[in-house]
């Protein structure tokens, strides 16, 4: 009798180890994003409480401690006049956040009305205001300011209004753009065979989504606004000393660049991580937005 030898074991398949998670990889973005959010924080805070933050009176002068370094009196050092670098800096983020809010809201509600106009008034309408974009492109933001200042005078205001016209023209092309692609969707289709009303269709069905992406665009747009505007106070256009405002104490260190380099390095250094920061938050917006998850 022939007996049959054990079948053979399965050969147990050894998995490979596991590759890198999605939340490993989301990781470094969401470390980023909480830090963006941080610095964002931290500038509105400033801006609103300045007080809470600061150590010293802005404007309050002391020749006898001018140039100090950076110390534990004065983490930012001092500038020409002895005045505290950190509290001139927090002192400013008001300053420079009013005029970034106020310039992106100027340049948004030009838009707006350019984008409308020429998305939903017609050939003639569009024509029109595409010409007008184009010029505003073509008119340089510098010129501009340069106008505004002779005729009113250095002033935050000044600055805001500048800063909105020389904005307006980009978000003025998407809103035209999107407020046309919306108009021809098949939902608005829909909702005209359905009997709805113009003024329905245009108030719920057309504004929310040719405005959609513009609720991204308002973070991308502060940033580039105070950039613009502390580019302006750098070049003496902007609000005038001793008021604190971070491109006016730019302007105010460069003659000093060599002796005092940190006049000119932390209101810089504020600028860039307070613009990175809302680009940062504006792309995860975006992404979102494309993606439809809110995270």
């Amino acid at each position: 009798m022939t007996t049959l030898a054990p079948a053979a074991e399965a050969p147990v398949l050894e998995t490979a180890p596991p590759a890198p998670t999605a939340r490993r990889r989301r990781a470094p973005r969401g470390v980023g994003l909480w830090l963006a959010v941080g610095v964002v924080a931290l500038v509105v805070l400033a801006a609103v409480l300045p007080g809470l933050l600061a150590t010293h009176d802005p404007l309050e002068i002391n020749l006898s401690e001018s140039f100090e370094a950076p110390s534990a009196a004065h983490p930012f050092g001092t500038d020409q006049s002895g005045r505290d670098v950190y509290s001139r800096v927090i002192h400013g983020a008001g300053q420079s956040l009013l005029i970034g809010l106020g310039a992106t809201a100027l340049g948004l509600l030009g838009a707006l009305l350019l984008g409308l106009t020429g998305g939903l008034g017609g050939r003639w309408a569009d024509g029109a205001v595409t010409r007008v974009i184009e010029v505003l492109y073509a008119f340089p933001g510098i010129l501009l300011a340069l106008i505004l200042i002779a005729v009113y005078g250095n002033s935050a205001l000044t600055q805001m209004v500048a800063v909105g016209i020389a904005t307006m023209p980009g978000y003025a092309r998407m809103v035209r753009a999107q407020v046309l692609a919306v108009r021809q969707a098949g939902y608005v289709e829909a909702a005209r065979a359905l009997g709805h009303p113009p003024r329905r269709i245009l108030l719920r069905t057309i504004l929310p989504n040719a405005f959609r992406p513009l609720t991204v665009l308002i973070t991308l747009g502060i940033g580039q606004a105070i950039v613009w505007a502390a580019a302006l106070g750098f070049l003496g256009m902007g609000v005038q000393p001793p008021t604190a405002e971070w491109g006016a104490m730019l302007n105010a260190g460069r003659n000093y660049i060599q002796q005092a380099w940190w006049m000119d390095f932390f209101p810089g250094i504020t600028i860039v991580l307070f613009t990175l920061s809302l680009t940062v938050i504006g792309r995860h917006l975006q992404r979102a937005s494309d993606s439809g998850v809110t995270r």
